[in-house]
């Protein structure tokens, strides 16, 4: 599950943005009040037969890691709320859970209570300097069973420092695999790019999770993010997937969010989740109180999302 044929889907993505584009055409044409693309009504996201998934099973030992980037050269499409809160509601299925922060923005450290101008060493300094480790930047987080690698404005540096040197894709790679017995699962938080530091994510990830917001221009660069998954599998690491595609920001309220999700499972089929993340004021809140949603508000839709979501995952 989840493991579909990128060069399909990139195609796929490619056709359903012409179609929406026709759409949105023949209403302004018709002089609709508000675009009917595709003419669909109801809300796809509750119409979709859910998937049984089974509760997942306790663990007796950890490890090791299955690696994840959450990747989307898009920004603003929920890459480090989603990292940061499927994280959390990971460990409540007792899962062992590394986050690893591979932006330079640092927004995952942020998001759960880290200063990263204050850091003296990140991510950055396990990357370009081989005497230090993971074990040497790693913070625990307020979630017990998941800890942190942190990132700040320095990891812009190691873009340009990695051009010259040898196998520079397999360095995120190199530096993860002492961990990864510890850990059942890692999540990288990738930058809004496809430049070389999400080469290394992807090289150093067996999946990839794509956070989608449910608006036209996420979709369009959706084709483009494939099409660097594809090149990375076939180049630097055969083992790299498509774990699942994730739509967020969903408000079914508006007939451009419908239709974009509903291209989205056209184009996709079952690689989208079946949660989807909908829009709450309470994503903005977790930000500011450095903690993920499953802990400051435990019985809010969106807490219940990321545990479903967390099922998904664990079941693929």
């Amino acid at each position: 599950m989840g493991k579909s044929t990128t060069g399909k889907g990139e195609d796929s993505t490619l056709l359903a943005v012409d179609d929406m584009r026709a759409a949105a055409r023949r209403s302004r044409q018709n002089g609709d009040e508000e675009p009917r693309l595709g003419g669909r009504q109801a809300d796809p996201a509750a119409l979709r037969a859910a998937r049984p998934i089974p509760e997942p099973q306790p663990l007796t030992t950890h490890g090791p890691a299955r690696v994840l980037a959450l990747c989307n050269q898009k920004g603003g499409v929920g890459k480090t709320t989603s990292t940061i809160n499927l994280g959390a509601a990971l460990t409540e299925y007792g899962r062992r859970v590394l986050l690893v922060d591979f932006d330079p923005q640092g927004a995952l450290s942020v998001g759960l209570g880290v200063q990263p101008h204050q850091l003296d060493r990140t991510i950055y300094d396990v990357l370009m300097e081989s005497a230090v480790t993971l074990d040497d930047v790693l913070l625990k987080t307020n979630v017990p069973g998941m800890d942190l690698v942190p990132s700040n404005i320095d990891l812009s540096a190691a873009e340009v420092q990695l051009v010259n040197e040898v196998a520079r894709e397999q360095t995120l790679a190199r530096a993860l695999t002492p961990a990864l017995p510890d850990y059942d699962l890692v999540l990288i938080d990738c930058q809004p790019s496809l430049g070389l530091l999400t080469v290394n994510a992807l090289t150093a990830a067996d999946g990839v999770v794509i956070p989608l917001e449910c608006e036209f221009f996420s979709l369009r660069g959706v084709a483009l993010l494939i099409d660097t998954i594809e090149k990375i599998r076939e180049r630097l690491n055969p083992r790299l997937h498509i774990e699942g595609i994730l739509a967020t920001m969903y408000d079914s309220r508006t007939v451009h969010g419908r239709e974009v999700f509903a291209r989205v499972v056209e184009a996709f089929d079952d690689t989208v989740f079946d949660t989807v993340i909908t829009r709450t004021v309470r994503f903005p809140e977790t930000t500011v109180a450095g903690e993920p949603i499953t802990t400051w508000a435990p019985s809010s839709s969106g807490a219940q999302q990321y545990r479903a979501l967390a099922k998904e995952v664990l079941a693929r």
